[in-house]
């Protein structure tokens, strides 16, 4: 029987999902005081900066207590960002934010006459998708003042870049870090993968143990591995199993340890590179050939990690011996979040009878509007969860991802939906059946939410239909009254399995 902290574990959930709004947290710069601002002006100071720069300048207001560039990707708060692209500026030169077209929520003009906290940021580091939190991006210390047409120009010096963020070890989680030869030849340059390691209570160096893979949710990393020390303490299997947290981050989003045009050969790097040297080094499973008696391999993830989990397993069948998918991003993309991707005259920003299309919701009220988010995010520039999908399914053209619809009308490329079929889980599981089948038995549990907050159990019904008339034996539910989160009855279960399957890890 197994007793699971239910107040822990969906303490720990939020913790989990938090990453994509807040980030890692860094010491607060110092706080100036100025008068009123009608403009402002970004100087790349020659402390920091010491050659031409080229690449996306913000400056941020916000009207509450936290430093502006923490709150820069915000999904649900709107924080106001103003953005340049700019190219070769030498250090201590100017640029100037007399107006622009990059901003969001508010234009320009549209946010003047309150009271901010304002500073400025700049994207250095190409492997972070959010500006301001990437080791070596630039960024300026906060003032406070009020944003009007009747005041003068502010400069707002970067004089800060952003350090390392140190992983704290503990005696039960370890940091493992290696260079990935493919995805290193790839980009043209050295590029190390990350995990974050679990160890079980009572870690035996010389005994070989069953290993979780947890994929993060967008926004996450190797440093979930914390939370998953804290969510699953109450857990018995979890002190006799490796659980394995490895970084999907990439530069333009969430990797979802696909290979991809855009991102690189994620999936490869994972499956060929990662896992074989950290199991190598905390006895894991090891070699699929002969593995130790009753050794096994799991995945599970949440969000963007469901569906990485959910895709993992039905890319590298083998490989896993189950899978735990929880309110997994589109799997099915005749329902892309309420939009059949397939379907003439498809649209991202309005349904069939014009009206707007929300992406997410709480309470039965619409929290995020599709238009809104798109918006937002070309004002943060690529590394957002849109642009992550496209990162991910689209051709690469003109060294860029292929877009899914025109940002303007939202109208849907049929080409582009043509060609992320490859993508489409339930598809994929259509026309690979016949070999999959067998590899696949009793391995499927996937879980969404009655009420996803992103509009996602649409497709996880679309999927459960597709896997019944195929006659597969997965065991997909939806969760009555439940939102986007990890499902503890999921959790609980998958444990149960792990026991079942590896006595000798008691």
């Amino acid at each position: 029987m197994y007793h699971f902290n239910l107040r822990r574990l969906f303490a720990a959930m939020v913790g989990l999902l938090s990453s994509v709004v807040w980030g890692q947290p860094s010491p607060t710069p110092v706080i100036q005081a100025a008068e009123r601002a009608n403009s402002f002006s970004v100087v790349l100071d020659a402390g920091t900066v010491s050659k031409p720069f080229t690449g996306r300048v913000y400056v941020v207001l916000l009207q509450d207590s936290a430093e502006p560039r923490r709150r820069m990707g915000d999904w649900f708060g709107h924080t106001q960002v103003l953005a340049q692209d700019v190219k070769d500026v030498a250090p201590e030169t100017a640029i100037s934010f007399v107006d622009t077209e990059l901003a969001f929520p508010k234009t320009f003009a549209g946010a003047m006459n309150k009271e901010y906290r304002i500073q400025a940021v700049a994207k250095v580091n190409p492997d972070s998708p959010r500006p301001g939190d990437g080791e070596g991006d630039l960024y300026s210390d906060v003032v406070v003042g009020t944003f009007a047409a009747d005041g003068k120009p502010l400069e707002l010096r970067l004089t800060h870049a952003v350090a390392p963020s140190a992983f704290q070890e503990t005696e039960r989680v370890k940091l493992f870090e290696m260079e990935s030869p493919s995805l290193s030849a790839f980009y043209g340059r050295p590029f190390k993968m990350r995990a974050g390691v679990v160890l079980p209570k009572n870690y035996d160096p010389k005994a070989h143990y069953p290993a979780a893979y947890f994929i993060t949710g967008f926004g996450g990393s190797h440093r979930s591995a914390f939370g998953l020390v804290q969510m699953l303490d109450n857990s018995p299997v979890a002190e006799r199993c490796l659980l394995i947290v490895p970084d999907p981050t990439c530069g333009l989003g969430h990797s979802v340890f696909a290979d991809s045009a855009n991102n690189g050969p994620w999936g490869k790097a994972l499956t060929a590179e990662l896992i074989p040297a950290i199991e190598q080094q905390f006895h894991g499973p090891g070699p699929e050939s002969p593995r130790p008696a009753g050794s096994k391999r799991y995945v599970f993830g949440i969000s963007s990690g469901g569906w990485s989990s959910l895709w993992l397993q039905v890319a590298y069948p083998d490989l896993f011996d189950g899978l735990w998918s929880h309110c997994p991003d589109p799997v099915d993309f005749r329902d892309f979040q309420q939009i059949d991707l397939y379907s003439k005259d498809a649209n991202m920003y309005k349904d069939a009878k014009g009206e707007r299309l929300p992406l997410a919701r709480n309470n039965g009220n619409v929290s995020i509007w599709y238009d809104d988010f798109c918006r937002q995010e070309r004002v943060l520039g690529p590394g957002g969860q849109i642009h992550s999908f496209e990162a991910v399914f689209s051709p690469r053209e003109e060294g860029k991802p292929r877009p899914m619809f025109d940002r303007a009308t939202g109208n849907v490329d049929p080409a582009t939906a043509k060609a992320w079929e490859p993508f489409d889980i339930r598809l994929k599981l259509e026309r690979e059946w016949p070999t999959l089948k067998d590899k696949l038995a009793g391995k499927l549990h996937i879980y969404a939410g009655q009420i996803d907050t992103f509009f996602l159990e649409g497709a996880v019904r679309l999927l459960k239909e597709s896997l019944s008339k195929l006659g597969s034996d997965a065991r997909v539910e939806i969760i009555d009254a439940m939102p986007h989160g990890i499902y503890p009855g999921g959790i609980k279960a998958m444990f149960e399995r792990i026991d079942q399957e590896n006595p000798q890890a008691h």
